[in-house]
């Protein structure tokens, strides 16, 4: 991982976040693509800065907002970035602060830099594989210690995505712990929240996709924690042929 990466990831993020807080106090437009999901003019955006940035470090990028290509294409790449955007799109257009821009590296299938920039917060939470995580905010940058244990257990819930295996899962945590609280976090914010020593667990069993997951599982890993995947019982792994994730766990 060059370090002149980890510059051009953070320029971007910050300039993209900076568009995106633009059109989040403007009356901006939402589209419906053809999965139904939305997209707004911030996305797309936000989508054209990353890019213009990346670019410069001559890597492919895998990006939520365009064409993913052939599979054939991209399988034996040995880098590419993974991003998103506007992690949050929901919550942007409800104005819930709680979205992000993801940016991961990814190196044979395994995340090695990720980044997630909260634009309302101005935080950009980064870590390099085997060098740490980091919290940049303002002109502070501080290195996240790894996870100690908490009194109370804190499980991190989406707002947008109802899910009642998840429900049902809930329950069963539980039993197993009685101080189990509950909070509702949109986005890939909840690695943020993890990260900073606010929760203790992110289990998912509705869909996501590669570029909702990459960056939050290079963080986790740095801080001393795991992001499995149901089906395979390992961590997630990515350029997959099928980007849709298998339901998982972080903690």
């Amino acid at each position: 991982m060059k370090e002149e990466w980890k510059s051009i990831a953070l320029e971007a993020a910050k300039k993209a976040g900076n568009k995106i807080l633009e059109i989040y106090n403007t009356d901006f437009k939402v589209i419906t693509k053809k999965d139904l999901s939305p997209v707004t003019t911030a996305d797309l955006a936000s989508n054209k800065i990353l890019i213009k940035h990346l670019s410069q470090t001559s890597i492919p990028i895998l990006t939520e907002e365009e064409d993913f290509g052939n599979y054939e294409n991209r399988k034996n790449l040995p880098m590419l970035w993974v991003i998103d955007p506007l992690d949050g799109t929901k919550e942007f257009i409800n104005k819930h602060d709680d979205f992000c821009i993801n940016i991961a590296l990814v190196e044979n299938h395994k995340p090695i830099f990720g980044l997630i920039y909260i634009p309302t917060r101005e935080e950009t939470y980064f870590a390099i594989k085997g060098k740490g995580a980091f919290l940049i905010k303002g002109e502070n940058k501080f290195e996240l210690p790894k996870i100690k244990n908490r009194t109370n257990y804190v499980f991190l819930k989406s707002r947008s995505h109802p899910d009642k295996k998840l429900e049902d899962y809930l329950k069963q945590l539980k039993k197993k712990e009685p101080t189990l609280t509950i909070n509702i976090v949109g986005s890939a914010v909840k690695f943020c929240d993890i990260a900073y020593g606010n929760a203790d667990e992110y289990t998912r069993f509705n869909p996501t996709m590669e570029w909702d997951t990459a960056a939050g599982q290079i963080i986790m890993n740095e801080i001393g924690k795991t992001l499995i995947d149901h089906s395979t019982k390992k961590e997630m792994l990515y350029n997959r042929k099928n980007l849709k994730n298998n339901g998982f766990t972080v903690k």
